[in-house]
């Protein structure tokens, strides 16, 4: 049985399937019921239980369903099967678009390695460098990050507005000393511009704690 389901799922992604229905901007579900989440990338939140509705999170869904939606997409995997969600994790092609790319590049969705699936990493990080360039979705409609929304939390981490390092215009972190690291805040995925105290943004590609 584990055997003829490894021939299955090979065929479906080799074939191509039907999108039955759009979750996100970054995840769809497929005929058989299974989920698939697109590798690299990260889209504002609009479903997560523990997250607000972030910044451009309806856009980059509705674009998706858009882009799918009872539509035929070929799925290439990576490395891993699934996540720890049960999700597939898959590249996803609909004609000739490479949609990470496309949601990516357009503005819809930032670039997010999850090791060890980063073959195409270098791609999408190019693809985000021209969008936030360009101030492209997300990257001019939420104050230069559409990434930037706190999650829902019961104490707040973060002081009142008034007194804000300005490196990090999107959300209210305090300026050292104290050096802060991104286990002492609730933020996560915001704009860092220069000079950056706390050194949030380690990889130096504008996003800080980009680890969730």
């Amino acid at each position: 049985m584990e055997s003829l389901q490894q021939d299955q799922q090979e065929t479906t992604d080799a074939e191509g399937v039907k999108v039955t229905r759009v979750i996100d901007g970054d995840t769809i579900e497929i005929e058989g019921g299974a989920r698939v989440r697109y590798i690299g990338i990260d889209t504002p939140e609009t479903v997560a239980p523990t997250s607000t509705i972030q910044c451009y999170g309806k856009e980059a869904s509705n674009k998706n369903r858009e882009l799918v939606e009872g539509k035929q997409v070929k799925l290439e995997k990576d490395v891993s099967e699934t996540d720890r969600y049960g999700r597939l994790l898959r590249y996803v092609y609909v004609g000739d678009t490479f949609l990470n790319d496309y949601l990516v590049r357009q503005g819809f969705a930032s670039a997010f390695s999850y090791p060890p699936d980063v073959k195409n990493q270098s791609q999408l990080t190019e693809a985000q460098t021209e969008a936030r360039n360009n101030n492209r979705g997300l990257w001019g409609a939420c104050s230069g990050s559409g990434l930037t929304q706190p999650k829902a939390i019961t104490q707040p981490t973060t002081p009142q507005s008034g007194n804000c390092d300005q490196s990090y215009p999107t959300v209210c972190i305090p300026p050292a000393p104290p050096d802060l690291d991104c286990s002492d805040i609730s933020y996560r995925r915001f704009k860092v511009v220069a000079p950056d105290p706390h050194n949030f943004d380690g990889d130096h590609d504008g996003v800080g704690c980009e680890s969730l």
